[in-house]
């Protein structure tokens, strides 16, 4: 027995003392996870088995999942920012005082605000255009206001449509989008339904005032003849005037012309030639007629112009009639066909009348635009006949160029690309 107790001591204090390494040596394990727990990084988690084990295996499978879940978070926000980054419409994000928390670049240059530098602004700070004020004072707007844009100029218009909408908890957001080409087409619509209505109502005014004349009061057969012919040029004003109109609708609607159309330089020129000759034959009145040339350089005249035959007959002559109309009697007419450059084919018109000055030739090729009104309407011009040059050379792939100098006359030009002419076979 008593051999037995020094033994049973040894045994117990043994297994006090290993218990005792074991609890330290666990709870050493503790601490690690415990201080791997308060950083949670995947990077650095200790790798021990036991139980401990199994609860870092556990804790690094849940942020695991959970970084994939903040990833994929970040991802969509960065994905969804993205897009309306690239947006074509600008979006600027409001907090509940009306300071910018966000915007894209596309609000930005609408608007000129800065998006970095501008976070935290108020909205009505940096846009201080009255319009503007008197919108966001509304409680609940319903139609979009425009104002002008951060590049507006009065040469150079940009009108910006801007849409106010509330989420949240009193915050807005604004959408912002450039309608500067509505609202030049609607402007642009506007004057054409004027012009339109009163090149029209100035003929059938004259006709109804003839025709009312004509019926009330009894005239002479000279006078009789001499109404009658005045009504017949009124008339025939408004049927070129339909006319024109007609052909640029149909341009504007029909497919662009093919390139296995063709049309021989030489008759055009010729048929164009004889058309000039006889409107300044009509014009001269006794007056010297104008003095007019048409030439082809000689490796051209056999070329021929791929496409409608009658859009080319159409532009070339708006071209020289004009050249004829505006040009004093005994005035010069030059029209020639040569090479460019680049291979392309010109054909120039013109002309020693009084040219035009620099601030009109943007605006040549608009309709019913007209330097002087009452000159045009005298020449019988409708306004529409750059117009329609415009259009035919843009369907052909070519452009018009236009050059004036005041009392130096005017030149215009027909430029085709290389693939819209060829050499005859």
């Amino acid at each position: 027995m008593s051999d037995l107790q020094p033994k049973l001591l040894y045994v117990l204090s043994g297994a006090l003392v290993a218990g005792l390494i074991w609890m330290l040596v666990d709870a050493w394990r503790g601490y690690r996870v415990r201080s791997w727990l308060r950083h949670g990084d995947l990077a650095i988690a200790p790798q021990m088995s036991g139980w401990w084990g199994v609860l870092l295996d556990r804790a690094r499978k849940l942020l695991r999942d959970r970084e994939r879940s903040i990833d994929a978070g970040e991802q969509r926000l960065k994905d969804f920012l993205s897009a309306i980054q690239s947006s074509p419409n600008g979006v600027v994000m409001l907090d509940a005082l009306a300071q910018i928390e966000w915007c894209n670049q596309t609000a930005a240059t609408h608007l000129g605000i800065h998006p970095e530098r501008d976070v935290m602004q108020r909205v009505g700070n940096l846009l201080r255009d009255p319009v503007f004020t008197a919108y966001m004072a509304v409680e609940q707007p319903i139609e979009p206001v425009v104002i002008p844009g951060h590049r507006h100029r009065i040469e150079r218009p940009v009108h910006i449509s801007v849409q106010r909408h509330r989420y949240g908890e009193g915050k807005q957001l604004l959408l912002t989008r450039d309608v500067t080409m509505l609202e030049q087409a609607e402007a642009m619509r506007r004057d054409f339904v004027a012009n339109v209505s009163h090149e029209i109502r100035t003929p059938l005014t004259v006709l109804s005032g003839f025709v009312e004349t004509i019926q009330t009061l009894s005239l002479t057969e000279e006078e009789q003849k001499h109404y009658l012919s005045l009504m017949a040029t009124q008339a025939h004003r408004m049927q070129v005037l339909v006319e024109d109109l007609l052909t640029l609708s149909r341009l504007e609607g029909s497919p662009v012309p093919s390139v296995l159309q063709s049309l021989p330089i030489a008759g055009l020129m010729d048929a164009c030639e004889q058309e000039a000759r006889g409107l300044s034959a009509s014009l001269a009145q006794g007056n010297v007629a104008h003095h007019i040339h048409f030439v082809i350089e000689p490796s051209l005249r056999d070329c021929l112009l791929l496409g409608e035959a009658r859009e080319l007959q159409s532009a070339l002559s708006n071209l020289v009639s004009n050249a004829v109309r505006y040009t004093p009697a005994g005035g010069d007419v030059h029209v020639s066909v040569d090479h460019g450059i680049d291979g392309s084919l010109l054909i120039e018109v013109r002309d020693s009348g009084a040219g035009i000055a620099a601030e009109h030739l943007p605006r040549l090729t608009e309709r019913f635009y007209r330097v002087d009104r009452s000159r045009s309407r005298e020449s019988g011009g409708t306004g529409l006949g750059l117009a329609i040059v415009k259009h035919v050379m843009q369907r052909h792939g070519g452009t018009l160029s236009i050059t004036s100098e005041l009392g130096q006359g005017s030149c215009f030009k027909l430029i085709f690309p290389s693939k819209r002419w060829r050499q005859a076979a």
